[in-house]
């Protein structure tokens, strides 16, 4: 290279992202999970400098890419260790709590995470000053529920407001997309199984909510503190039975499968069995919450956020195509595939 001539390399412009400090830090607590990727995206999107806390950060690097470099950071922390959630927290202007599991394994109880952790992440964000707290419960949260699920996340949520009055509280019903644990399970179940079960008859009503708008809720919420103080519960346009579910799951694997009804006394004993799995296709506890239906009850709902709740049928065929026998190429009838 010729002495003053620039190389090519030099010539390239790279777009690098520059920390602006004046826009606000908001650690997220559970952020590697199914709708932590959709929330750190929306978050990102908005242009916040996002920490990301996790047990295992090398879990959570595909979040990187979601925003521009140096725009997310990864670190660990155990929602059950006070000190560590005291550390993610300080010097965030927001917190959001995304913490929660479906079942217990060992040390990750429902004690631990959604109790124990809602009320140590809620005294650390009070404690660093922060002004926004969003914490994320569930649709059927009650201290007073016979299942444990339920009753974890409502004493979790008295814990919260005991300490963060003015948190943002969201009640999501089944949050669905592409990578959730329902529509997905239940297609792969379908091409291997003759049947799909019908827990109690198939008649419990749920009110799916699509994740997209969840991490849409989320972030309204970070952006305006005065959102907050309320607890919100999320269902999208339409309630539908389990067996109408079912139904749609067959309709769009383009798959004919008896639904076969399952009283709640035998999946109750089957999942006694079926809870000792690596990942569990059913716990007992999971079977007493079925007995209660998971829909939006009133007050405020994601019209007092301003978001239009989006469809099952919009969003859902757009990932079950794979599990059809032909993949893209079959073609989804109009009726249901099984009755």
């Amino acid at each position: 290279m010729s002495k003053g001539k620039p190389d090519a390399l030099s010539l390239i412009r790279i777009p690098r992202y520059e920390a602006d400090m004046s826009k606000k830090l908001v650690t997220v607590f559970g952020g590697s999970g199914f709708l932590g990727r959709h929330t750190i995206r929306a978050l990102a999107k908005a242009g916040y400098r996002i920490r990301v806390a996790v047990r295992y950060p090398h879990m959570g690097f595909f979040l990187l890419p979601m925003g521009q470099v140096g725009q997310i950071a990864l670190v660990k922390c155990n929602v059950d260790d006070a000190a560590q959630v005291a550390a993610a927290a300080k010097g965030a202007d927001a917190v959001v709590n995304l913490t929660g599991i479906l079942y217990e394994r060992g040390e990750q109880s429902f004690e631990a995470i959604h109790v124990n952790g809602a009320a140590n992440i809620a005294a650390a964000a009070r404690d660093a000053g922060v002004t926004t707290l969003v914490h994320m419960s569930a649709i059927g949260a009650d201290k007073d529920a016979e299942a444990s699920y339920a009753s974890s996340k409502g004493e979790g949520e008295a814990r919260v407001r005991e300490a963060f009055p003015n948190a943002a509280i969201l009640r999501p019903s089944l949050v669905f997309g592409p990578e959730d644990d329902f529509f997905n399970r239940f297609a792969a179940l379908a091409r291997v199984l003759p049947f799909l079960p019908l827990i109690g008859g198939g008649a419990t009503k749920f009110q799916p909510v699509f994740v997209g708008d969840v991490a849409s809720a989320v972030a309204r919420c970070v952006a305006e503190p005065a959102l907050g103080g309320k607890t919100y519960e999320l269902g999208g346009p339409a309630i539908y039975s389990f067996k109408e579910l079912m139904q749609i799951v067959l309709r769009e694997t383009c798959r004919n499968r008896l639904l076969v009804p399952v009283p709640f006394w035998l999946a109750a004993v089957k999942a006694i069995f079926l809870q000792f799995m690596p990942k569990p296709l059913l716990t007992p506890d999971q079977v007493t919450l079925l007995k209660s239906d998971n829909v939006v009850t009133g007050g405020d709902t994601l019209a007092a956020l301003d978001i239009v709740p989006t469809s099952v049928d919009a969003e859902v065929p757009a990932y079950l195509w794979r599990f059809r026998p032909k993949g893209q190429y079959d073609t989804v009838s109009a009726e249901p595939a099984a009755q």
